[in-house]
């Protein structure tokens, strides 16, 4: 069965098949479609948005559809950047525009008021667009004051976590996988696609 991945991300797409790959399930992405158009993300929650982009390309691609919002939450500065963090900065998908700008943010904090946490939501839409299935991860840590590591992609350098004094930058893809967001979300969705798409 096939399992479209809502993204053109090639590096989350890579992240998620590392997750869910030893499934047994095709994975494809929205590579495949290259006329289906992306999903305005109204929502102003991350389940929202999941939900409104597992329904869209569930229903475009004709297939089963996984969509996931996810983003960094920073207390400090009542929940910004949030549901925007891909377009934080004005442009989608600029991590050096979005970093910046949240490291100016930060600029006059300290480290205490650095707290943060990434989130990710996900949702399973059948062919029709109905949603079966919603599950949600998060990872603390803080934000640095400057980047650290070339993995990872948007604010992944500016982000360490505590236990490991180590940025998912800097952390390799396994031990990333099992502590991120994005790991803890679909490690619970696993149950759920096995019953689904059987």
């Amino acid at each position: 069965m096939l399992l479209v991945l809502g993204t053109r991300n090639r590096k989350k797409r890579v992240e998620i098949a590392d997750i869910i790959g030893d499934l047994g399930l095709e994975l494809g992405d929205l590579t495949a479609w290259p006329d289906l158009p992306d999903v305005e993300e109204t929502g102003e929650t991350f389940e929202a948005n999941a939900r409104l982009k597992a329904a869209a390309f569930a229903i475009g691609a004709g297939h089963w559809a996984l969509g996931e919002d996810s983003g960094l939450v920073v207390p400090a500065l009542g929940g910004a950047p949030g549901v925007y963090s891909a377009r934080y900065a004005g442009t989608q998908h600029d991590d050096a525009a979005n970093n910046a700008k949240l490291l100016a943010e930060l600029d006059a904090m300290s480290d205490e008021q650095r707290d943060a946490y990434y989130i990710c939501t996900a949702a399973i839409a059948d062919p029709s667009g109905e949603i079966k299935a919603v599950v949600e991860g998060r990872c603390h840590g803080r934000m640095l004051r400057e980047p650290r590591g070339q993995g990872g992609f948007g604010y992944d350098p500016l982000f360490e976590i505590r236990e490991y004094h180590r940025t998912f930058g800097e952390l390799g893809a396994a031990v990333k996988h099992a502590l991120s967001h994005r790991g803890r979300a679909l490690t619970k969705l696993r149950s759920a696609l096995r019953s689904l798409m059987i």
